[in-house]
């Protein structure tokens, strides 16, 4: 498999929005796939999580990476949580 990147803007994200690089990379390979604008893929992977997050108590986190996958590398442009 093609090493994955993530960009310092998903790094940010990550740190934003209560996920991290592993959980990252396991939603790349692992989770359900989808396209989007521009030759990107979302990648969707539900995590237990059964914590709190901004005061409220979550049994699941979603993490979804969006990706573009280069000739060498996957590279890992922003991603998003969600909560439910």
């Amino acid at each position: 498999m093609k090493p994955i990147r993530l960009t310092r803007h998903a790094q940010e994200q990550c740190q934003e929005r209560g996920t991290n690089a592993e959980e990252v990379i396991n939603a790349i390979r692992h989770g359900m796939k989808e396209t989007v604008k521009h030759g990107r893929e979302l990648c969707r992977y539900n995590v237990a999580f059964n914590k709190l997050w901004q005061n409220t108590h979550y049994p699941i986190k979603q993490v979804a990476p969006v990706i573009k996958e280069e000739a060498n590398e996957i590279v890992v442009i922003t991603v998003y949580t969600f909560f439910f």
